[in-house]
C-alpha cells in the first residue's frame, strides 16, 4: 500500500498496512482501517494514496485519516499546530471509546507518539486525542467528546450558612519570605539532574516550633523566551530562555498560612516536568523523591539550624512531626505518593531518596490532582479540590482520592472532596494566571461560550476570587489536619457550611472516612427493587451507570487507565416517571447505625436540576419500618463539557428511628421513595454519620510495587516469564491486576490475594520464532482492593525481537509504459515478517526532459489520494512529496502503481524519478533510485 506525505510536515514515513495478493496490480483505495495491524485491509491497491498535511490519508470513498495524524517509524503520530497537553492530564490516543495508550510528547508539545507494536488500532475515522475529557485533535478541538451546547446553568441555590470559624482570615503573626537553592539531585530514570529550589514564607514571632506546609506545583511548561508568547518543555532551558517560576505561584497561600503560624515552603519541579513525558507513572515517584529530599533537608536543619539557608533561619523553626503536603495537578499525585513513601519505602532502585524519615505527614491537600493509578494513600487524611471548570484534568479524576479509599484499610482518616463551581485548573497558581504570571499563561477553559465556564458566565470565578477561595480551603485543611481544630470540619465534610473569606465561590463538599460507619455499598452483595446496580466502568450501555453515548461526565466514573471493563465498581441507578415507587436496597447482611446521629447519603442527580425529593425509611431485622424524613437534592451547575454529575451529601437524622424503637444495630434495608414527578439519581453509598474528627492511628498496609523485565523472544518453543512483583510489610490483602494485550490494547482484570513473603503470579507466555517482528510490551497495572497499598502501580514484560529484518528489493514491473497504463514496481521481501515492512519513495525532479505532471495522472486519484487538483499544471515532484509502501505482515511482496491517463496531445517522453528508502527499526537506509517513463499512445 502506498500513501504520500509532504516532506515539510513529516520527517519519516506514514505507514499504511496493505495486503498484496500476488504480482497483480493494486488499487488506490485503502480502507479506513489502513494502519498496521488493523482488520479488513484490502487485498489489492493501486498506486499512491493519501497526503499527510492536506487533510490526512485517504480511505474508502475518499475518507481520510483525521487532520494531523500519520504513522511514522512504527509510531502512531499526531501533530498539533500549537502546543497542547503541557498540563497535568495524560494525553491519550483513542479509537472510539477504546484507549490505545498514553502518547509521549515532543519537547514543544506539538507532536505526540504512541508505539504501534502490531496493535489493532481500529477505524481511522474514530481516532482522536483526549486529555481528561477534552478532545485535542483538529476534528474536535476545544470540545469534550460528544459535547453539545448545553442550556444555561441553573439559578444558584441559597448560600450555605456561615461556619462559626472562618479559617481563611489573616492571622496575627508577622511573616518573612525568602528562597533557597541547593545542589541539584539525580533521580532514577531522569537523564538530567533536578533542581532543589524553593521559596519559604514563615512567621517570625509565633511561639515554639511551627507546623510545616509544603507546596508542590503541577506540570506546566518549564522554559520561555522573554518577549515571545510561547513556552516549552526543556531541561535545562535553552540559551536565551528563562525558567518559569511555577513554585512562586502559591505565595498568596503561603502568606496567609504564615500569618496563622505555619512555616511554608514551595518547591520547584521543572526538571521533572520536562522529563516525565515517557515515564510509566507520569512522574509520581520522582515527585515523591523530590518532596522527601526537601523534607530531609528541613529535618537536618532542625537539628543543626546553623547550616540552614538564610531563608529558613529567618523564619520560626518548623515542627517536622506536623507536616501538610499540598500538591496541584500532577503535584497532587506526587505528594500522595510521598505520603505513602514516608511510611512504606519504595524499591531502592526506583527511589531518589533513601535516607531516614524524620517527619510525619498529617494530611494532604490535592488541588485539581491527577491520580492515574487510582491508588490513594488511604491512611493519611486528605482534602481534594475539584475545580468545576477544570480544562486540564477535566475528568476530575481526583475524586478517586475518596472513592478509591473505601474498604481498602481500617484507617479512620477523613477524605474530603471540595467541588468549587466556576474554578478552572490554572488560576490556583498565580504563575499560571494571565496578568499575574511572569511567563506566558492562559485560561485552561477552552470553550468561551460554555454556559457555566465561559468568562461571561455568572458561575465563573475570576482569578482573584478563585485564589481567595483556594486559600480559605487550604487553610481549613491545615487547621483540621495539623492543629486538630474540629470547628472547621463542617467546611470540608458535607455539613453544608460556608466561609465568608471564600467570597462568592459556590463550594460543595462531601466526605468518606472519619466518623462514618459504612452501611450500604453497591460494590457488595445488594438486592435492589425499582432500580438497578450499575457498572461504573463498562462498554455495555445496558449495564453502565452512564452510557458512553450520553452527555455529561461523572468524576465518580473515571476509568482506570485503559481498562474497558473493571469489576468491583458499582452504583445504584434509579429513574422514574411518576412518584411513589420506593427504591429498596437490602445488602447481603444487616448493617449497624448504632452510635450515629444521622444517615448520610452520597447522591448524584443530573446537573442543573432542582428539587429531587426523596423520602427515607429504614427497616430492621425484626421487620420494624421507620420513616426518617425527607431529603432534597439539587444538581450542580453543569454543561456537557463539565464533569458535574457529582454526588451531593445529604443527611437525615436518626432521631425518629430511636423514638420508634428501631434496632439500629440490625438494620436490614433502606428505602428511598421519589416524591418528584419524574427524575433520576445515582446512589454512591450510605453510611452512619456523627460529628467530630476521628483519631488517625499510625499504621501501614502491605505494599505492592510492580516491576519490569526485558527478555529475548527466542527462535522456537514457548517460555513463560514472570512480571516482577515486590511485596513488603506485614499482613495480607487483595489487589486488582490488569494485564493488557500488546496487540489489541484490551485488558483482562482479575483479583489476587497478596501477602508479605508470598509470590504473586503474573505470568506472560512468549512464543519464539524465526520471523522478524516488533518488540512487544505486555503492560500490567495494579490497584488496591482491600488491605493493601500500591506504590509502583505499573510494570510489565518487554519481549525483544531477535530475528533479522528481511532483505527488501524493489524491481520494475512496468517502468516504461504508454499513456493510460500504470507505472508499476514490485517491493519484495526475502521472507515474510510479523510486522509491516516499510519503505519510502521520495519523488525527485527529473534531470533530463519533461516530468510527469498533475494532468498526466488520473484526476480522481489526484483528488482523492493527494488532495490536489490538476490546475495549475505542475510537475508531480512539486512540494517534495513521498510515497510510502508497506508490505503487510505475513506477505512477501506488493506492487506500487502510479496510474497515467491518455490525452490527445502530442508530447515527448515524460518521466518521474524516485529514491527508495527502507526503514530498519528507526533508521532510514537508502535503496535504489528508480525512473519511470511514459510515451504517447501510438
Amino acid at each position: 500500500m502506498v500513501r504520500t506525505a509532504s516532506r515539510a510536515l513529516t520527517a519519516a514515513l506514514a505507514v499504511v498496512a496493505l495486503a498484496a495478493g500476488g504480482p497483480g496490480p493494486a488499487h488506490a483505495q485503502p480502507t479506513a482501517e489502513s494502519i498496521p495491524g488493523t482488520p479488513s485491509a484490502p487485498r489489492t491497491l493501486t498506486g499512491v494514496s493519501g497526503v499527510a498535511g492536506v487533510g490526512g490519508v485517504s480511505g474508502v470513498g475518499g475518507e481520510r485519516l483525521p487532520e494531523g495524524w500519520r504513522v511514522e517509524g512504527g509510531d502512531l503520530v499526531w501533530s498539533s499546530p500549537k502546543p497542547v497537553g503541557m498540563g497535568g492530564s495524560r494525553v491519550e490516543f483513542r479509537s472510539g471509546e477504546r484507549v490505545l495508550g498514553a502518547a509521549v510528547p515532543s519537547p514543544d508539545h506539538r507532536t505526540f507518539r504512541l508505539g504501534l507494536a502490531g496493535m489493532r488500532v481500529g477505524p481511522v475515522a474514530e481516532l482522536h486525542v483526549v486529555a481528561g475529557v477534552r478532545r485535542l485533535d483538529a476534528a474536535g478541538a476545544d470540545r469534550a467528546p460528544g459535547q453539545r451546547r448545553a442550556p444555561a446553568a441553573a439559578a444558584p441555590e441559597d448560600p450555605f450558612p456561615p461556619n462559626p470559624v472562618d479559617p481563611g482570615v489573616a492571622g496575627k503573626y508577622r511573616t518573612t519570605s525568602g528562597e533557597y537553592a541547593l545542589k541539584s539531585v539525580r533521580l532514577p530514570g531522569y537523564a538530567e539532574p533536578v533542581e532543589m529550589r524553593a521559596t519559604v514564607v514563615g512567621p517570625t514571632d509565633a511561639p515554639g516550633r511551627r507546623p510545616l506546609a509544603l507546596f508542590l506545583h503541577g506540570r506546566s511548561a518549564t522554559c520561555y523566551e522573554p518577549g515571545q508568547d510561547s513556552a516549552g518543555m526543556y531541561w535545562p532551558c535553552k540559551p536565551g530562555q528563562k525558567e518559569i517560576p511555577s513554585y512562586r505561584g502559591f505565595l498568596h497561600d503561603q502568606q496567609r498560612l504564615a500569618s496563622q503560624g505555619y512555616v511554608t515552603v514551595s518547591i520547584s519541579a521543572n526538571g521533572i516536568n520536562a522529563q516525565d513525558g515517557s515515564t510509566a507513572d507520569m512522574g509520581a515517584q520522582a515527585r515523591s523523591s523530590l518532596v522527601r529530599q526537601h523534607l530531609a533537608r528541613w529535618a537536618r536543619w532542625g537539628k543543626n539550624p546553623a547550616k540552614a539557608p538564610g531563608a529558613v533561619r529567618a523564619s520560626d523553626p518548623a515542627d517536622l512531626s506536623k507536616v501538610l503536603l499540598t500538591g496541584h495537578s500532577r503535584g497532587g499525585e506526587g505528594v500522595n505518593r510521598a505520603a505513602l513513601d514516608s511510611v512504606s519505602p519504595p524499591p531502592p532502585a526506583e527511589d531518589g531518596y533513601r535516607g531516614p524519615v524524620d517527619w510525619r505527614i498529617r494530611g494532604t491537600v490535592l488541588i485539581g490532582p491527577t491520580l492515574f493509578g487510582q491508588n490513594p494513600a488511604d491512611g493519611v487524611p486528605s482534602m481534594t479540590i475539584l475545580p468545576g471548570c477544570d480544562g486540564d484534568v477535566s475528568d476530575l479524576q481526583g475524586q478517586m482520592y475518596l472513592d478509591a479509599t473505601r474498604g481498602v484499610g481500617r484507617s479512620r482518616a477523613l477524605h474530603s472532596a471540595v467541588y468549587m463551581v466556576g474554578a478552572n485548573h490554572n488560576y490556583f497558581n498565580t504563575q499560571w494566571t494571565p496578568g499575574q504570571a511572569e511567563a506566558p499563561a492562559a485560561d485552561d477553559v477552552w470553550d468561551d461560550e460554555d454556559p457555566v465556564c465561559s468568562t461571561r458566565a455568572g458561575t465563573r470565578l475570576t482569578a482573584k476570587q478563585q485564589q481567595a477561595a483556594g486559600t480559605t480551603y487550604i487553610a481549613a485543611a491545615a487547621r483540621l489536619f495539623l492543629a486538630g481544630d474540629d470547628r472547621v470540619r463542617p467546611l470540608l465534610d458535607g455539613s453544608g457550611r460556608s466561609a465568608p473569606s471564600a467570597g462568592p465561590a459556590r463550594v460543595y463538599t462531601h466526605a468518606v472516612g472519619g466518623h462514618r460507619t459504612p452501611a450500604i455499598s453497591p460494590d457488595g452483595p445488594l438486592s435492589v427493587t425499582n432500580a438497578r446496580v450499575c457498572a461504573q466502568i463498562t462498554a455495555d450501555d445496558a449495564r453502565s451507570c452512564m452510557a458512553q453515548s450520553g452527555s455529561g461526565r461523572s468524576p465518580h466514573f473515571v476509568s482506570w487507565g485503559g481498562v474497558a471493563e473493571e469489576p468491583g465498581r458499582h452504583a445504584v441507578a434509579a429513574r422514574w416517571t411518576s412518584p411513589g415507587a420506593p427504591v429498596r436496597l437490602q445488602p447481603g447482611r444487616a448493617f449497624s447505625l448504632a452510635g450515629s446521629d444521622a444517615l448520610a447519603l452520597r447522591v448524584i442527580v443530573p446537573p442543573n436540576t432542582k428539587g429531587t425529593r426523596l423520602d427515607v425509611a429504614l427497616t430492621d431485622a425484626s421487620g420494624t419500618r421507620t420513616r426518617l424524613g425527607r431529603v432534597t437534592v439539587d444538581g450542580l451547575p453543569g454543561s456537557d463539557a463539565t464533569a458535574a454529575h457529582w454526588a451531593r451529601e445529604v443527611r437525615v437524622p436518626l432521631k425518629a428511628a430511636v423514638a420508634a424503637g428501631l434496632d439500629l444495630k440490625q438494620v436490614r434495608s433502606l428505602e428511598l421513595t421519589p416524591l418528584s414527578d419524574s427524575g433520576e439519581f445515582w446512589l454512591m453509598d450510605a453510611s452512619g454519620w456523627r460529628p467530630g474528627t476521628a483519631a488517625v492511628r499510625a499504621g501501614t498496609l502491605p505494599r505492592i510495587d510492580l516491576g519490569r523485565q526485558t527478555v529475548v523472544e527466542g527462535d522456537s518453543g514457548t517460555r513463560t516469564y514472570q512480571v516482577p512483583v515486590r511485596v513488603t510489610g506485614k499482613g495480607s490483602g487483595v489487589i486488582k491486576l490488569a494485564v493488557m494485550d500488546p496487540k489489541t490494547y484490551e485488558s483482562t482484570v482479575r483479583e489476587v490475594r497478596v501477602g508479605a513473603g508470598s509470590a504473586v503470579n503474573v505470568s506472560i507466555t512468549v512464543e519464539g520464532d524465526n520471523r522478524y517482528n516488533a518488540d512487544l510490551h505486555h503492560e500490567v497495572s495494579a490497584k488496591a482492593v482491600t488491605g493493601t497499598a500500591i506504590g509502583g502501580a505499573s510494570g510489565g514484560l518487554l519481549v525483544q525481537n531477535d530475528d533479522p529484518m528481511p532483505t527488501v528489493t524493489v524491481t520494475p514491473v512496468a517502468d516504461a509504459v504508454t499513456e493510460g497504463r500504470g507505472l508499476t514496481w514490485k517491493v519484495a521481501l526475502s521472507e515474510p515478517a510479523d510486522v509491516p515492512i516499510e519503505t519510502r519513495f521520495s519523488l525527485l525532479p527529473v534531470r533530463e526532459g519533461p516530468e510527469l505532471s498533475t494532468k498526466d495522472v488520473d484526476q480522481d486519484w489526484l483528488s482523492q489520494q493527494l488532495g490536489e487538483t490538476a490546475d495549475p499544471e505542475r510537475p508531480l515532484s512539486t512540494g517534495d512529496p513521498s510515497l510510502w509502501v508497506s508490505v503487510p505482515e505475513g506477505e512477501t511482496s506488493t506492487e506500487v502503481t502510479v496510474p497515467t491517463i491518455t490525452d490527445t496531445l502530442t508530447e515527448p517522453e515524460e518521466s518521474l524519478r524516485m529514491q527508495v528508502h527502507i526503514l530498519k527499526e528507526y533508521e532510514w537506509l537508502e535503496g535504489p533510485l528508480l525512473t519511470g517513463r511514459v510515451t504517447d499512445t501510438p
